[in-house]
């Protein structure tokens, strides 16, 4: 039995579909890649992942944190030899943290109510849900 049926490695994969496509585009046009080759390089993809996700917990704990940040990432990139990777993964995390900060906060629908009848709604339904809490309900 191998480690995908059934084993630790259930939990851990990427999406295939996508993985295959971004094979393709890498792809010259005349060339093909069977699936099972497209198979091997996803399997690939996991372990590099899981390798770094390992380095990067590593030196996580060594710092006494809780949390993986990307400094954390960027120092296992250091530890296991991909250097060349930071500029990218640096320049990506910057992309991240400014659609962040320009993501649209949408206001929830209040249905044309206004902040006092949404207020006194609001009361009600705390004085409901007391109301059952005391009887017992």
């Amino acid at each position: 039995m191998s480690d995908r049926e059934g084993g630790a490695d259930d939990d851990v994969g990427l999406p295939k579909a996508t993985v295959f496509k971004l094979i393709q585009e890498m792809l010259p046009q005349d060339i093909a890649c069977s699936k099972e080759a497209k198979d091997i390089i996803v399997d690939c993809c996991v372990e590099w992942v899981k390798l770094i996700s390992a380095q990067s917990n590593s030196v996580c704990d060594a710092s006494s944190k809780k949390t993986i940040s990307p400094e954390h990432v960027i120092e296992a990139l250091k530890q296991l030899g991909y250097e060349d990777f930071i500029p990218e993964v640096e320049e990506s995390n910057k992309d991240f943290k400014q659609s962040q900060k320009e993501r649209q906060r949408t206001q929830p629908d209040t249905n044309g109510m206004t902040q006092e009848e949404l207020l006194a709604l609001q009361e009600r339904l705390f004085a409901s849900s007391q109301a059952r809490m005391q009887s017992g309900q």
